[in-house]
């Protein structure tokens, strides 16, 4: 192999689809064709100990004497949790906001990444460090708030959490997707913010610089003040790469890509062009999610890039060494001891979970005193879980409100809506609702507007209503009328434990809005 050919293959982190290794990943980890392998829940994770045995599988590959891989998973908390099945069910960082305690951040981090280390995972897609912005429902729950200062503070405790695991960190996604209305996912979002605006953004990634964190994800965004023009991403750019990234936030760490099988970037076949704009750029990792061929093709033209020189000797020699000093840094791979299993999903994972549920759960306002509930019946309604973009995993659960409920005494029906009810789906929702106090909990409902209809329509009927916010509370702006209203920022189980000890009075409702709502929302 050549040394440009080595070099690229140290470069590039390859997927593949299966919950056992393919042969092609594991001739392309022995031929030094990846430096690392980022897993799915969709494509490869099926249980811990499937999870452990894989990432086993995958280390072993590796040519003698090379370092440990990186073996990253997207495992956020809250809408988008990679680990699936029998790891803790953790809220996410809009709930963190909520709580407003770098404390339960750090302990968080520290317990996801003592579960994903247990399984062989040494690095997460996480923290996301954007703002919530104007009303924003691209990036869902997975920002902690619109607070430049409190991001930065959660984000540089949730480094040291995961630090304190021994699991690497990713700040992402640089230089800022907040104020961006497209979803990267589908299209080139552009952040329509002038200077100002844009050192806002940068507030939370230097505060995840300034606790050191080890890796940075940067953003398919164009950002016409920094770039100069509309069309180029984040990615391409040595503007936000090296002139913001190191230069002026003084980042030293490994910088990666986001996935460039991303709709922002175009077709999937110019995979290998991307791969080389992004290492000509300054980026030191590639994140790849496409066919073997296409990763083959990527890799071997980042290789051709080096060896004439198109990537800079002297950028490709950098990036050589912060990827390897990386993963220098990883623990080294050991026979799995299957009683390290035994903190994935456990008591004391999952009572903290609760405790950042509890100390999150908010009440916006409760104008006519209906809480706490006491009586029934109640009549749960709200659209089944899906996953809203890509980077969401919430249609792996269901809501169990109204079971909740119940055992907390109350008599409580659950009923199903579509994401956008019709005229029909509300008239026949109304009508069933008589008698009863309405739960109408709501998914981006500023979007999805039939849920708000529903609400409107509840009220004109004089069905006693309270609304809950399952998702961020940008809701309420589509819906002001309500006198009651609530916010659990994720439907994840310990959320909504938490949501119904509170709706019954067991709790208070501890939480604060980590976003700004429009006041004459708030006030209505």
């Amino acid at each position: 192999m050549t040394d440009a050919a080595r070099l690229a293959g140290r470069r590039v982190v390859r997927s593949f689809e299966g919950t056992r290794p393919t042969p092609g990943i594991l001739d392309a980890i022995a031929r030094g064709r990846a430096g690392g392998v980022a897993l799915y829940r969709g494509l490869n994770v099926e249980s811990p100990d499937q999870l452990a045995r894989l990432t086993a599988a995958l280390q072993a590959a590796r040519p003698r004497g090379d370092p440990p891989l990186l073996i990253a998973l997207d495992q956020e908390g809250g809408q988008l949790q990679a680990f699936g099945e029998g790891a803790t069910p953790w809220p996410g960082n809009l709930a963190l906001g909520a709580a407003g305690s770098t404390e339960l951040a750090e302990r968080a981090a520290s317990a996801i990444g003592r579960e994903l280390a247990a399984v062989g995972v040494n690095t997460v897609w996480a923290p996301v460090c954007d703002l919530l912005l104007d009303q924003s429902v691209v990036l869902g729950t997975r920002p902690f708030g619109d607070d430049a200062v409190a991001v930065g503070e959660l984000a540089a405790a949730t480094v040291r959490g995961f630090r304190a695991a021994g699991v690497a960190a990713t700040m992402k996604h640089v230089p800022g997707h907040g104020t961006a209305t497209a979803d990267s996912h589908y299209d080139l979002p552009v952040v329509e913010a002038g200077a100002a605006e844009l050192e806002r953004h940068l507030v939370p990634v230097a505060a995840a610089v300034g606790a050191e964190v080890p890796l940075a994800m940067v953003a398919h965004v164009a950002v016409p003040t920094v770039v100069g023009d509309r069309t180029t991403p984040a990615t391409f750019a040595p503007a936000i790469v090296e002139d913001v990234l190191r230069d002026r936030l003084g980042f030293r760490g490994v910088s990666v890509s986001d996935a460039l099988n991303m709709g922002a970037l175009g077709d999937l076949s110019d995979a290998p062009r991307h791969a080389v704009r992004g290492a000509a750029a300054g980026l030191d990792l590639l994140l790849l999610l496409h066919p073997p061929d296409i990763e083959d093709a990527a890799t071997r033209a980042v290789g051709a890039a080096i060896a004439d020189r198109r990537i800079a000797p002297d950028r490709a020699a950098a990036a050589e060494a912060r990827i390897e000093r990386l993963r220098r840094g990883f623990p080294r791979p050991d026979e799995r001891d299957p009683r390290r299993l035994a903190v994935v999903g456990c008591a004391e994972h999952r009572a903290l979970a609760r405790e950042i549920a509890e100390a999150s759960v908010t009440l916006v306002r409760d104008s006519q005193g209906s809480l706490p509930l006491s009586v029934g019946p109640v009549l749960v309604v709200a659209p089944r879980p899906v996953d809203l973009t890509p980077a969401d995993t919430s249609s792996y659960l269901q809501l169990g409100l109204a079971d909740a409920l119940r055992e907390r005494g109350l008599e409580a029906e659950s009923l199903e809506m579509p994401l956008d009810p019709s005229s029909a789906d509300v008239h026949g929702i109304v009508a069933r609702a008589a008698g009863r106090t309405v739960i109408c909990g709501t998914i981006d409902a500023a979007v999805h507007r039939g849920q708000a209809a529903l609400v409107e329509a509840l009220l004109a009927a004089g069905r006693p209503t309270v609304a809950v916010a399952l998702r961020t509370p940008y809701d309420l702006v589509a819906y002001p009328s309500v006198g009651t209203y609530a916010c659990t920022f994720g439907i994840q189980p310990p959320s909504i434990e938490a949501l119904a000890d509170a709706l019954v009075g067991r709790i208070p409702f501890r939480g604060r809005l980590p976003v700004v709502l429009p006041m004459d929302a708030v006030a209505a």
